[in-house]
């Protein structure tokens, strides 16, 4: 056996109605850090027939590919249930993977080689769908106008934090409700908050969202640019109750070429209300699998 097709195990589960297999995958990827041939490790889920277009998920970090509460886990057991061949994998330095631990800026390499494994392992495959959550989902985008095998992107939550976003996005979505909430008044009149601690707070989000610089290398800026480039289409998925998602929409509503780029007929915008940042909850994780299948199979 080589690197690329040796097999670690195997295992076979269920998921829905249908049988799905699990392979776990070792591949090479080039170290740029100390110039070696770190390797990596995938879990490959299979439906007994693959159709040509499958999913890479792309971990956040720092994680590893099993997700959150085994969220990448039951979403490539559910697609797989539904004829999807998909790939979950560690970057260098991250789970079983060698290599330095590195950010959603430098693994590029790490999602090319997934992309040859995954089209080495599945002869059916044609085209990709990345799927990302957080940065992870900042690392799909800024990928895939390199490769036009990449025809469509899930971002959940794409990471676009910078210290006038999260500011603007703290001010409008938590300072301005709790100021509306009488609980809030209730606790500053029966001395239960630090009213000095929270002025000061409040004063320095105010001014740190009127001290906008320009960051080059700010995620926004970086997902502006790979996704204005890219020509495949794009599903957003947002949670009801994650600063991170409304640091997004409050970027959107600031910027209007944002806003021009997000209103593209190739572009879905969903939200699921009341999830967290990883959709932690049964009910918001299986209205995300829906959403992605159903997607998957409609663009």
């Amino acid at each position: 056996m080589t690197e690329t097709d040796s097999m670690l195990d195997e295992a076979t589960t269920t998921a829905s109605v249908t049988t799905v297999r699990q392979l776990a995958l070792r591949f090479r990827c080039a170290d740029d850090i100390d110039d070696k041939q770190a390797r990596l490790i995938g879990i490959l889920t299979l439906p007994p027939a693959p159709g040509p277009r499958g999913v890479l998920i792309v971990t956040g970090g720092p994680q590893y590919r099993a997700g959150s509460h085994r969220q990448f886990v039951l979403l490539a057991r559910f697609l797989a249930a539904r004829g999807m061949a998909v790939l979950r994998f560690d970057y260098r330095g991250m789970g079983d993977s060698e290599g330095a631990p590195r950010d959603y800026r430098t693994v590029d390499a790490d999602i090319a080689a997934a992309l040859t494994q995954f089209f080495a392992a599945v002869p059916a495959l044609r085209e990709v769908v990345l799927w990302g959550l957080c940065d992870g989902a900042t690392a799909a985008a800024c990928h895939a106008p390199r490769d036009p095998r990449i025809t469509g992107l899930i971002l959940l939550n794409p990471w676009v934090r910078s210290a006038t976003g999260l500011a603007h996005a703290t001010l409008l979505h938590y300072y301005l409700p709790r100021l509306m909430q009488a609980a809030f008044w209730r606790k500053l009149a029966g001395g239960g908050l630090r009213f000095g601690d929270s002025l000061t707070s409040l004063c320095q989000a105010a001014a740190a969202s009127q001290n906008a610089q320009p960051e080059a290398d700010a995620p926004a800026t970086l997902l502006f640019q790979a996704l204005r480039r890219y020509r495949g289409k794009v599903l957003l998925i947002l949670s009801g109750d994650d600063l991170g998602a409304r640091e997004w929409t409050t970027m959107i509503a600031r910027d209007r070429a944002w806003r021009e780029l997000a209103a593209s007929r190739s572009w879905r915008q969903e939200e699921v209300m009341g999830a967290t940042h990883t959709f932690s909850s049964a009910q918001a994780r299986g209205q995300v699998e829906r959403l992605c299948a159903d997607w998957i199979r409609s663009c």
